[in-house]
């Protein structure tokens, strides 16, 4: 059976907009003119009137982290608590008191950010948490999910001590004396998630739903989502069956393109030895791009920079692999059917991306590989050019810009701030640039993400515009968000635009961003979103 969708505004993936469109089972088999649609209706087919309202592609979010979300939505939501030290810790209070920490569990939190505390100018530390509990270990990650901080109770279940040994690519955060002072910086981290109990598969598969119910009600309908790191002692072949058993039983209602995350060359020798590269899977659960994290983040300074932190001299941030361990993960990807996309938001380590692209594409050319830049914040113009001359792919985050006007030149100084975060740039030089949220990082909202992409300013307006000659059009931002985000996954024959013979993954939307005024475009709610032709969220107060 066939159903039309009319008297709506479509957004085909093109302008001008049209007004009707047919799906015929999962797929789209006309987009047009409302009477040639009904011309291939027959009787016992269905008619939905849309009211007027706006419908594109489904929104594609080209990087984040699903069961990271489904993870943080189970936890402590400190993101609306961080205005103050005081508030987060009473937010991991009334957790604890909720939910009772079963023996050898951890009380976990996610979403803290030091910048916007307005009773201390700092990060919070061991002495913080001890208020909440000495008893329960505790953790609390910041927002950019590059640094956590732990309680006494937490150090002491990990045996950290006086003048403990920094690992490569992270750091233990001590006091004058030495001493541990609960927070740990990027791969510093890893000891602290080893330490926590992961759950089982079938808790794997509820953090799917709950993110996915999530996701789906901001229009989401396909993720590009890096998962294997997330619970390091869950072997990935895990993660794996957990997604494709709820493919199997019809409860997967975001499709999933891995961002493969693999440290060493030997794992992913194993995982490409068991017959697993990019593209293998379904439309609903597909294996994407090794995924490397090149460093930190800015707002913790772990952002690897050429130059010191303009706000802290001593710190030039951190690397998380060294230029030889990179290349060698990059060519061994590059020459057994991997894509690649590397984490870079320092341009020091953007430098050693391009590094390992060049070395391996100079010895190994391949004219579609597709590989990428993840974030690409901070940059230079002579790191521009050879991205575009590499041909990458780069996936940004729009919605990035509405915490980092506040701090962008703060941190890297007038000169670099100058040429960052200039992803219009790159597209006018023919780089293809998708947009996301870095989910947990930032909340999945995708006219937020939208918005900000369209104004370069703070969502309330009240910073930036940072770089304005940098701004997306609506439609720019509209296409970062389904057609770019469908060729970062090789997916453009079959989702990203409404066209007939594509999959039917489309939101309806409760306004036209392209008659919105910039500055309201994140006000725009989603009515109701479809995927495969299933409505898998309805606004029921609309």
């Amino acid at each position: 059976m066939k159903t039309l969708y009319f008297n709506g505004q479509v957004y085909p993936g093109c302008l001008p907009l049209v007004d009707a469109f047919v799906v015929d089972g999962d797929t789209l088999c006309y987009v047009g003119s409302e009477a040639q649609a009904r011309s291939l209706l027959s009787p016992r087919d269905a008619e939905v009137d849309l009211q007027g309202r706006f419908v594109c592609a489904g929104f594609n979010d080209s990087h984040m982290h699903l069961l990271g979300y489904g993870n943080m939505l189970h936890a402590a939501q400190l993101a609306p608590r961080t205005h103050s030290l005081s508030d987060m810790l009473d937010c991991l209070g009334e957790h604890l008191s909720t939910h009772p920490i079963a023996s050898g569990g951890w009380l976990f939190g996610r979403g803290w950010n030091h910048d916007y505390f307005t009773d201390v100018s700092r990060m919070p530390t061991r002495e913080d948490l001890d208020q909440v509990s000495t008893q329960v270990p505790i953790c609390a990650v910041r927002a950019c999910g590059h640094c956590l901080v732990i309680n006494s109770k937490g150090l002491e279940v990990l045996g950290v001590g006086k003048n403990p040994q920094q690992p490569y690519g992270g750091q233990i955060g001590v006091d004058q004396q030495g001493m541990p002072n609960g927070l740990f910086f990027d791969n510093a981290m890893d000891m602290v998630y080893d330490a926590i109990p992961v759950p089982d598969k079938e808790h794997l598969k509820e953090l799917i739903r709950s993110a996915c119910r999530a996701l789906n009600a901001q229009g989401v309908t396909s993720v590009q989502s890096d998962d294997y790191c997330l619970f390091r002692q869950i072997p990935w072949q895990v993660v794996n069956q957990a997604y494709q058993e709820l493919e199997t039983s019809g409860e997967l209602s975001v499709r999933v393109y891995e961002q493969c995350n693999f440290t060493t060359v030997p794992d992913l020798q194993e995982f490409v030895e068991q017959g697993n590269h990019t593209g293998v899977g379904s439309t609903y659960f597909k294996l994407g791009p090794l995924k490397l994290l090149g460093d930190g983040a800015l707002g913790a300074r772990t952002a690897f920079l050429s130059r010191p932190y303009a706000d802290d001299p001593s710190t030039q941030g951190l690397a998380v692999f060294s230029q030889e361990d990179m290349d060698a993960l990059v060519e061994y990807a590059h020459t057994h059917q991997m894509q690649v996309a590397i984490h870079a938001i320092g341009d020091a380590c953007l430098d050693r991306v391009l590094n390992a692209y060049d070395k391996a594409l100079s010895a190994h050319p391949r004219s579609d590989h597709r590989h990428g830049v993840v974030h690409c914040q901070i940059s230079r113009n002579d790191q521009l050019k050879r991205i575009a001359q590499m041909n990458l792919h780069v996936y940004c985050q729009s919605i990035f810009l509405d915490y980092d006007n506040h701090m962008v030149e703060q941190r890297v100084g007038h000169e670099l701030a100058l040429t960052s975060y200039s992803w219009k740039t790159l597209m006018e030089k023919g780089v293809c640039v998708s947009n996301g949220s870095d989910c947990p990082v930032e909340l999945p909202r995708v006219m937020a993400g939208i918005q900000c992409a369209v104004t370069r300013t703070t969502l309330d307006g009240s910073a930036g515009p940072y770089l304005p000659h940098e701004a997306f059009t609506v439609q720019e931002a509209l296409d970062s968000y389904t057609q770019q985000g469908a060729h970062a996954s090789f997916e453009e024959h079959i989702k990203g635009q409404l066209k007939p013979g594509m999959l039917a993954d489309f939101v309806i939307l409760n306004a036209n961003p392209f008659q919105v005024a910039p500055d309201q475009l994140s006000s725009i709610s989603v009515y109701s979103t479809y995927v495969g032709g299933q409505t898998v969220f309805e606004d029921t107060k609309h």
